[in-house]
């Protein structure tokens, strides 16, 4: 099968590779932290020296990074991905970036005869391993259909969202939906608590109405038990709080609420919470101190 270069081997970057492993495809991998490249490498998996050597020759690269300055690192620093890529190549990059860096990067990879997908991913880690993530692509419409086998590899739908930086914009607004609802997750199980209602019968309830959704089903236990074990770390949340908010900004269209609940998870980042849960935003709110 074609060779797929995988940068970043995070918490998801790691399952998605795996699971592209599985399906067949010969991959060449790198991560900046090359303790995180041993297990693949224990596999017989190639592990490259830059994002580069990497790329070179890959007929596929899957970009998994944290942020803006982590993707215009390893896209288009002086070893990156475009420093070597093929004419032909097709680039996804699943990191959650904004879409005006997405549209940098695929014009550099149209330039050097590739093609860049900006297709971020809905699902936290469970949805990595289990092959069941959602891709929101932006991006030429065949490189879409060139991707399809690796789509269905490492998730269970994609959907082509528009050009270039679309994918990347329906992410910011999917997470900043996610960011106010635990937000709001956080200030329903204050008051929950305080009253004295039972937890479970509040989490039977609550699941059921008007309310209910996989988010309150997933974040909701977490608080009452306070279990911030990250499935979705704070920090990222509020980068991507952050980046939806100047996205707003730039077409001009009001964000009060966003803007608001940033507010929050920043004050929970610099409270020292970013590496846990996103729902520990509910410490931030609750005044209370992680348990140690």
């Amino acid at each position: 099968m074609s060779t797929v270069a995988f940068v970043g081997l995070g918490a998801m970057g790691s399952r998605m590779a795996l699971n592209l492993h599985a399906a067949g495809f010969e991959l060449r991998l790198y991560n900046r932290d090359r303790a995180k490249a041993k297990p693949f490498s224990e596999l017989g998996i190639a592990v490259a020296d830059s994002p580069a050597a990497a790329a070179r020759g890959a007929a596929f690269v899957v970009s998994m990074v944290a942020d803006d300055a982590a993707a215009r690192e390893v896209m288009l620093g002086s070893h990156g991905v475009l420093a070597a890529i093929e004419s032909g190549a097709v680039i996804v990059d699943s990191s959650t970036i904004t879409p005006g860096l997405a549209r940098e990067i695929g014009s550099a990879a149209a330039a050097k005869g590739a093609s860049y997908l900006d297709a971020p991913v809905s699902g936290s880690i469970a949805q990595a391993a289990s092959r069941e993530l959602v891709f929101m692509a932006g991006g030429a419409a065949d490189a879409f259909e060139r991707a399809q086998p690796l789509f269905r590899a490492m998730g269970r739908l994609a959907k082509r969202m528009g050009d270039a930086g679309a994918g990347a914009t329906i992410k910011l607004v999917n997470n900043m939906l996610s960011g106010i609802t635990t937000a709001a997750l956080a200030e329903a199980a204050q008051v929950t608590e305080a009253a004295g209602i039972d937890r479970a019968a509040a989490l039977e309830i609550l699941g059921e109405g008007a309310a209910g959704s996989r988010l309150l089903k997933a974040k909701l236990p977490k608080i009452f038990k306070r279990d911030f074990a990250p499935q979705f770390q704070l920090e990222l949340m509020e980068k991507d709080l952050r980046y939806f908010v100047a996205l707003a900004a730039e077409l001009d269209r009001p964000a009060p609420i966003a803007a608001l609940v940033r507010s929050q998870f920043q004050a929970g980042r610099r409270a020292q919470l970013g590496k846990l849960d996103s729902c520990a935003v509910f410490l931030q709110v609750a005044g209370e101190s992680p348990a140690r």
